[in-house]
């Protein structure tokens, strides 16, 4: 596959040493609860199937919208009910923590998105399970809601380490990944079997010294004078955060 051929191609900007320093505050940091979270583009909203569930489906039941269940465990679906049942399901988990992402805009749900693999103990959370309907992907929006999820766990619950997994071979999440400020750590090969078929998982992470970097790098992307008259960005999140080594 072409891009296997990019992918294994990535290099770690983190040079770190194996060590056992220790960690000024041992305590567990807070598990995330069912709280909305409040952006210019986007508002992040504890997942109810009652309040997003018609919203949900316009969006997911959209015939458009069939490829983008590729990389996921779950979907497409075809019947109503059998997706609101599944939002259902999910929005009584704790882990993952599902939210509905509300667009601003338009006012309505478009995409979903979850804390997960939730270690207080350790300090380390995931944003997984995430679903951008072709409505949500690459605009202001998406990139917002991600912010939204690193910030919180970072600036608000004081998590260290903030993980990115998903199939190795689903090149936009694994760029999407980069842009984000993640760095890649490796391949898991032979993790799961997803429908029927072998999953190689790519593993990345952000850690809490690298975040103040990353954050003033989302707050100059998402600041309204990085947008020109017609919604272009003028200096792009990737670049921003390109491995400096």
């Amino acid at each position: 596959m072409a891009d296997g051929d990019v992918i294994d191609q990535e290099t770690p900007s983190r040079m770190r040493t194996l060590s056992q320093e220790p960690v000024a505050d041992t305590s567990p940091s807070p598990r995330p609860e069912r709280v909305p979270h409040q952006g210019a583009f986007v508002r992040l909203e504890p997942l109810d199937a009652t309040i997003h569930g018609d919203e949900m489906w316009a969006v997911a039941g959209d015939p458009a919208a069939a490829r983008t269940w590729d990389y996921l465990g779950y979907g497409p679906w075809t019947d109503k009910e059998q997706y609101l049942d599944w939002l259902r399901t999910q929005q009584a988990s704790d882990d993952p923590l599902f939210f509905a992402i509300r667009d601003m805009e338009s006012g309505r749900a478009v995409g979903v998105g979850t804390f997960m693999r939730i270690t207080p103990e350790s300090q380390s959370i995931e944003i997984g399970h995430l679903w951008f309907s072709p409505r949500l992907q690459r605009t202001p929006a998406a990139t917002e809601a991600i912010f939204l999820l690193l910030r919180h766990a970072f600036d608000d619950l004081g998590y260290r380490r903030m993980e990115w997994k998903c199939n190795a071979l689903n090149a936009a999440s694994r760029r999407a990944a980069r842009r984000f400020g993640f760095t890649f750590e490796g391949i898991f090969y032979q993790a799961a079997i997803i429908k029927g078929r072998n999953r190689d998982t790519a593993w990345y992470s952000i850690l809490d010294g690298e975040w103040p970097a990353i954050r003033a790098n989302f707050e100059k992307w998402l600041a309204p004078d990085n947008f020109g008259e017609s919604g272009e960005q003028r200096r792009s999140l990737a670049e921003m955060n390109a491995p400096r080594s």
